[in-house]
């Protein structure tokens, strides 16, 4: 029972990373469809990033009310009706609607599987399952250029990856009693430890502030990586548009790639030396960036950073219930994933003005600064728990 039911959330993850990418795919064709500019794509964003922070934060109370099943097959829901939604319907001010459903959806199912894997599975599947949502993230884009053949072929990407998250919902209904027994475990353990868990109270907890610290920053890195590291190949090593696209989806090549292997690194080492292995080599990767030396070491920096990245947030996640207690993992979990959300959405912006005011070859000391934010952090929460 417990082996199929990591089946069906192995498959879930890989519908989770489907929606995750296809926006920036198909704006360049859907903002002239839409009438509108390039630069609305990040109004969208915001959005669903906005419904994503949200709904972390108030995951634990809907989880501990309808259960992680209900919640999880809700959330999903949610994200269909907003991804197939956007496939028929011609105009940006519903697009930005239907974008509340998608991030409050996101941001739930989220912090509901990675505490219920947590709680009830080893390290490394926890690994593969956000390499498995890697390899949803992957064919997201590409999924979508297959449809994109026509101002309006975005439509139909949207339209086919909104019917596979239905799908997912309707397999989910037919999974509700795997989960239950899990449940049950849950609410007879719940109804032995009565906690406050409350925002301001699981703030208090020892090691909290440090641990939230070290997921802005991890999500920072990640997502500063990834949106700039193309524009600094171009703007400060000369590098063509074409070769840096290449480059940075080496980034990328590296997290998923790297996940993989690290479900096997899982089974030796425990979470808190993955976490120090994978930051290590992330720090590492920020400082060859910055090497005056060959363009070449700056794709040794990129694909180090994807590398190093890999274990850190399965691992991250994974500890969670241990250092904090099964009881108020939930709600700590949630606030993880709302500051890590917060990390994603703010950090890149803010770059973007320092490249903007200063120089985009500030960018490798910026990444530098905050690998070096993420891994004093996470010594402090090991060091205090």
């Amino acid at each position: 029972m417990a082996t199929l039911l990591l089946i069906i959330i192995y498959r879930a993850f890989i519908s989770l990373g489907l929606p995750d990418a296809i926006l920036g795919s198909a704006w360049p064709i859907m903002h002239k469809n839409l009438n509108t500019s390039v630069s609305s794509a990040g109004i969208i964003t915001m959005i669903i990033c906005g419904g994503t922070i949200v709904s972390s934060l108030y995951s634990n109370r809907l989880i501990k009310r309808f259960g992680t099943a209900k919640v999880t097959i809700i959330s999903v829901l949610l994200t269909a009706i907003g991804i197939y939604g956007i496939s028929i319907t011609p105009n940006f001010m519903i697009i930005c609607l239907l974008s509340i459903p998608m991030g409050l959806g996101a941001g739930a199912v989220d912090s509901a599987l990675n505490n219920f894997v947590a709680l009830h599975y080893e390290a490394k599947h926890m690994n593969w399952l956000h390499c498995f949502w890697g390899v949803g993230a992957t064919s997201g884009p590409l999924l979508m250029s297959m449809f994109i053949d026509n101002t309006s072929g975005w439509k139909r990407g949207y339209g086919t990856i909104g019917i596979l998250q239905f799908i997912l919902v309707t397999v989910l209904i037919f999974t509700l009693p795997l989960w239950r027994k899990f449940e049950r475990k849950e609410e007879v353990f719940l109804e032995d430890e009565k906690h406050d868990v409350s925002i301001q109270s699981l703030l208090r907890l020892k090691g909290a502030k440090s641990a939230l610290i070290s997921f802005f920053a991890y999500c920072a890195v990640e997502a500063t990586a990834c949106l700039w590291g193309s524009s600094f190949l171009v703007i400060c090593k000369g590098i063509s548009v074409e070769r840096a696209a290449k480059w940075v989806s080496l980034y990328y090549l590296g997290i998923t790639v790297g996940r993989f292997l690290a479900g096997f690194l899982a089974i030796k080492l425990n979470n808190k030396q993955m976490m120090r292995l994978g930051q290590i080599i992330c720090l590492i990767g920020t400082i060859v960036l910055m090497l005056p030396f060959s363009v070449y070491f700056q794709m040794i920096g990129l694909i180090l950073i994807g590398l190093g990245c890999a274990p850190i947030y399965p691992a991250m996640l994974h500890e969670t219930p241990v250092r904090f207690g099964s009881t108020m993992s939930q709600g700590i979990m949630g606030i993880q994933m709302a500051t890590a959300y917060v990390g994603s959405t703010f950090m890149p912006p803010l770059f973007c003005i320092i490249g903007n005011n200063i120089g985009f070859y500030m960018l490798p000391l910026f990444l530098v600064f905050i690998a070096l934010l993420m891994l004093i952090s996470t010594e402090r929460v090991n060091k205090i728990i």
